[in-house]
């Protein structure tokens, strides 16, 4: 059974950092790109992340640009978010999920990778809250 779990969420001042983990495990990550998404409470899932299965292509939100990062580490079968200067209104729960396998090495680059319902298989989140 494919497994996605997210690790690494807590609680950070305003202008603090976090690095977010998603661990894969019964299926082998270097075939799969991955996305970052988080959902507020009453809104809607939003796209924050891609990161292509060779790493080779990464894509951001607008909002999130220069402050986040997105890495993997096929060997370990993790990927990882490093999140700098978070804003309050950034909390929410993150997601990992994984997209298509025939996708792996274009799905960051396809208008539709920012959508919830291009991924296949999700983490059950890990929360970040925001807040002094």
């Amino acid at each position: 059974q494919l497994q996605l779990v997210e690790s690494g969420g807590g609680l950070v001042q305003p202008g603090g950092s976090l690095r977010l983990s998603c661990a894969a495990s019964g299926f082998t990550l270097d075939y799969y790109a991955i996305g970052w998404l988080r959902q507020a409470p009453g809104k809607e899932r939003e796209w924050v992340s891609c990161i292509s299965s060779n790493g080779g292509t990464t894509k951001y939100a607008d909002s999130v640009k220069d402050r986040f990062t997105i890495s993997r580490d096929n060997a370990k079968s993790t990927v990882y978010l490093q999140m700098n200067s978070l804003k309050p209104e950034e909390a929410a729960v993150y997601y990992c999920a994984a997209a298509p396998r025939p996708t792996g090495l274009v799905m960051c680059v396809l208008p539709s990778a920012q959508r919830p319902s291009a991924y296949d298989y999700w983490g059950q989140g890990t929360q970040v809250t925001v807040s002094s």
